[in-house]
Parts: C-alpha cells; sequence; structure tokens
C-alpha cells in the first residue's frame, strides 16, 4: 500500500487525501461535500480516501489522530492538513491557492 501511496502523492497534479472512518459522523457528512469539490475542479485535482481502519500503517506514519483528516499533496509534498469537516468553497480555494 505505501508504495502505491507513494506514486499516488508523488503526482504532477494535486491529490487531496481524505483519512476517514465508516463509523465517523462528520467523515460521512465530508463525503458529499469531497463530491462537489471533485465536480467543480474535475481533472485538476485527484480525490483519494484513505479509510483508517483498514490502513492503519498509512495513518500511522502521517500521524493521523482524528477523522476526518485531510491532507493536500503534490509531486511528493504535502502542501496542507486539516482535520475536521470544512465547505466545498473553502476547500476549494484551498485546493486553488496551495497547489503548484
Amino acid at each position: 500500500m505505501t508504495d502505491t501511496f507513494q506514486n499516488i502523492i508523488n503526482s504532477e497534479k494535486p491529490v487531496l487525501i481524505d483519512f476517514f472512518a465508516t463509523w465517523c459522523g462528520p467523515c460521512q457528512m465530508l463525503a458529499p461535500v469531497l463530491k462537489d469539490v471533485k465536480e467543480n475542479l474535475g481533472e485538476k485535482v485527484s480525490i483519494i480516501k484513505i479509510d483508517v481502519d483498514k490502513n492503519q500503517e498509512l495513518a500511522s506514519k502521517f500521524q493521523v489522530r482524528g477523522v476526518p483528516t485531510m491532507m493536500l499533496f503534490q509531486k511528493g509534498q504535502q502542501l496542507w492538513r486539516q482535520s475536521g469537516v470544512l465547505s466545498k468553497e473553502e476547500i476549494i480555494n484551498t485546493i486553488n491557492q496551495k497547489s503548484l
């Protein structure tokens, strides 16, 4: 999994990672928001959801203590990190401002 993850975040295109859990209420609230973000930005961004219960090693590597936690990567670099639910506008603005 880690090699695949490394390949994903090394992308030229910004990659938004959503660390979530199936039992997490706020994570379920964030899912449709991320769907709207993807519809708005289309091919400008990749959005990857990672279940922390199924990928504990990866969650631990990135010190994910609470869910949902979103991280923005581009070319292997972490550009931004935020825990909690944000609005579609906040996420889109962050991606537009932070991506290289």
